[in-house]
């Protein structure tokens, strides 16, 4: 397999695509999939990770090029783990991510005030020639009332374990180098060090 020194990284978010950029070494060039103009494919996966594996290979095929993506969201443990992999589609479904919070925080509540919670992310890294690797991450916390400007999605209704701060209340790179996709990055990373 050759060095890699171009990838794609296969998502349309751009908080996304800035984390995982800059988790990568400087030295690789980066592109989205709207230097290609593409849209995302049809994410019918039942877990994180057949969606990031999806997002992977259609992106890898369309593109020929080295191709990492990440399918990641919230899960509430007293909502069952919604939103889970339909976190941007609740999103949607609300109208922004600001009012599904203002959802979340009021179902949160009408449960009993379980407020357990955990953010999830898959990665998952496909080469042209059809290798893939998949990894993931989850960090475990609780929902708060929304504090916070900093990160997006739900950073603002979420304190990691450990920590008395949002996500959205952390600076970008306190919460860079402790999230659910730094921890997946960092699990893929000892697999493919060799290919830098």
């Amino acid at each position: 397999m050759d060095k890699i020194n171009k990838i794609l990284i296969g998502t349309h978010n751009k908080g996304k695509f800035k984390e995982i950029s800059d988790l990568l070494p400087k030295t690789i060039e980066k592109f989205s999939p709207e230097s290609f103009n593409l849209d995302s494919p049809v994410e019918n996966g039942k877990t994180f990770k057949e969606n990031s594996e999806i997002k992977a290979n259609f992106f890898c095929n369309k593109t020929n090029l080295i191709t990492l993506s990440d399918d990641s969201g919230l899960e509430i443990e007293s909502l069952n783990g919604d939103p889970g992999i339909h976190s941007a589609r609740w999103a949607k479904k609300y109208g922004s991510f600001n009012k599904a919070m203002d959802e979340i925080i009021n179902m949160v509540k009408e449960v009993k005030g379980n407020i357990k919670a955990q953010f999830v992310c898959s990665l998952t890294i496909q080469w042209p020639e059809g290798k893939k690797i998949s990894e993931l991450g989850v960090i475990k916390g609780k929902i708060t009332s929304k504090k916070g400007e900093n990160g997006f999605g739900y950073d603002p209704i979420f304190i990691p374990e450990g920590y008395t701060k949002t996500f959205a209340e952390m600076n970008y790179k306190e919460k860079l180098l402790i999230d659910h996709r730094y921890i997946a990055y960092n699990k893929l990373e000892k697999k493919i060090k060799t290919y830098f």
